[in-house]
């Protein structure tokens, strides 16, 4: 998994995987339910939010700060707060 925007001499920005629990419970939540699935060669960008039951197909870029709620098809960009498939290839 690579960070766009990410430089190999400085840490990229923390990816959020949202779990709608308070922190102190966030560490304790590996039960398996809800994982999600991130596919070969997936672009996240910084800052972006994937929730949890989400599957992110081979191929597919997610941009900065996106928020994705629902499965994102193989081979397309995903941008915005609602994560809108823009383009596919």
């Amino acid at each position: 998994m690579r960070l766009l925007g990410a430089r190999p001499t400085r840490r990229a920005l923390p990816v959020r995987a949202a779990a709608g629990q308070a922190p102190e419970e966030e560490r304790d939540r590996d039960s398996g339910e809800n994982p999600i699935h991130v596919g070969e060669n997936v672009w996240i960008g910084a800052g972006a939010t994937i929730l949890p039951g989400v599957t992110i197909g081979k191929d597919a870029v997610i941009a900065a700060g996106a928020v994705v709620a629902e499965d994102v098809p193989a081979a397309s960009l995903v941008t915005g707060p609602k994560a809108t498939v823009n383009r596919r290839w």
